[in-house]
This record gives C-alpha cells, sequence and structure tokens, in this order.
C-alpha cells in the first residue's frame, strides 16, 4: 500500500474557505470526500489547459447549504505539486463569482510555493546558539 499523497491548503484557500464558512456552513463536509480522495492518490476534476509546467485541476463540489448540486455548486483549484503532495490553490462558489484566469491561478501557485519554501526553511534553521 503506497503512503497517503500530502493534501496541503494554501493560504489563498484558506482565505476563501473561511470567508465561504460564513454563508456556508456545511463547506468543510462538502468538500471533506474530495480532499481524502486526492490523499487516495486520485485526481477528480478535470486539467486545466494553458498552465504551463504546473498540473492544475479544477473540481466541481455540490454545496448542500445552497442545494443546488454540482453546478451551482464549489469549484476546486489545485495544484499537484509533486507525486505525493497536492496544494489546494482556491475555492470558490459558482454562484458568487465567475471563472477564474489562468493567471490568477499562476500567481496563487507561486505565491503558496513561495509560502512552502518559506516554511521548509524555517524547519530546517538550526536554533540560535546560547
Amino acid at each position: 500500500m503506497t503512503d497517503p499523497v500530502r493534501v496541503i491548503a494554501g493560504s489563498i484557500f484558506l482565505r476563501a474557505l473561511k470567508r465561504l464558512r460564513k454563508k456556508y456552513p456545511h463547506i468543510e463536509q462538502d468538500i471533506r470526500p474530495f480532499t481524502e480522495k486526492l490523499e487516495r492518490g486520485e485526481t477528480p476534476g478535470d486539467r486545466l489547459e494553458n498552465m504551463g509546467q504546473f498540473i492544475v485541476y479544477k473540481e466541481r463540489l455540490p454545496n448542500r447549504d445552497a442545494q443546488r448540486g454540482t453546478r451551482g455548486g464549489y469549484r476546486v483549484i489545485y495544484y499537484i505539486r509533486k507525486a505525493d503532495a497536492i496544494i489546494l490553490v482556491y475555492l470558490y462558489s459558482k454562484s458568487e463569482q465567475e471563472n477564474v484566469t489562468a493567471a490568477q491561478i499562476a500567481d496563487w501557485i507561486a505565491l503558496a510555493e513561495a509560502q512552502l519554501e518559506q516554511e521548509n526553511q524555517n524547519q530546517h534553521q538550526e536554533p540560535p546558539s546560547t
């Protein structure tokens, strides 16, 4: 059995989740089956074209609070960083926002990469000597 894929929520994703949670209290329950699929190594959704070197997917998820199914539900943009690491890039409600551009997604991926790099550097820094 293979190790689970690490699913990392980027800061833009987390900010959107926090904002949407106010209007849609069941959002985390709606997203959970999707993240479990990612952890098992599945890649649900449609691969986005014109993303250069990035492997990016967009998945439709139902919104039980809006009761509109997947068509009027959520969209999750995610990026396969490595075979064992996926970054959740962005989340939005289709009823509140139209599609996002490839340039926006690329910017969000760059921000998430920079944040991960900073976290890795902080973890590997030696504590100051006393």
